[in-house]
């Protein structure tokens, strides 16, 4: 209800590692890519929680001309991949359901960066 800011400002909260929350938005995009948005936020965080071995993580969040662009970065171990059958596999699957694209770089020994960009229908 009070936009993306706090909605990703309280699952950061529930991160087991501090995390910055970024957001650089002069308007609300369309309620389902907001809702999007939260559960891909939401996913590449209880991944970090629980896979990553980080001490620390940062969302940022920002609008191109017409898309919303999502990162989350962690310093953890790295090593993640989006193979089938996975949770990354599956948030690549949602986001090309509504024109998205997620990327994933993490390299062995991280630091893991998770980029999603998704239309902006405002």
């Amino acid at each position: 209800d009070r936009g993306l800011d706090a909605a990703l400002s309280a699952i950061a909260s529930r991160c087991t590692v501090p995390v910055t929350v970024e957001v650089d938005l002069d308007a609300r995009p369309a309620q389902a890519i907001e809702g999007i948005a939260y559960f891909t936020v939401s996913e590449l965080l209880q991944n970090v929680s629980k896979h990553a071995g980080a001490t620390r993580a940062t969302v940022d969040v920002w609008r191109t001309t017409d898309r919303l662009m999502l990162q989350v970065t962690d310093d953890g171990r790295g090593g993640a991949a989006a193979a089938a059958g996975g949770g990354l596999a599956g948030l690549t699957e949602r986001l090309d359901a509504v024109d998205g694209v997620l990327v994933v770089d993490s390299p062995s020994g991280g630091p893991t960066t998770v980029t999603a960009e998704l239309p902006w229908r405002g």
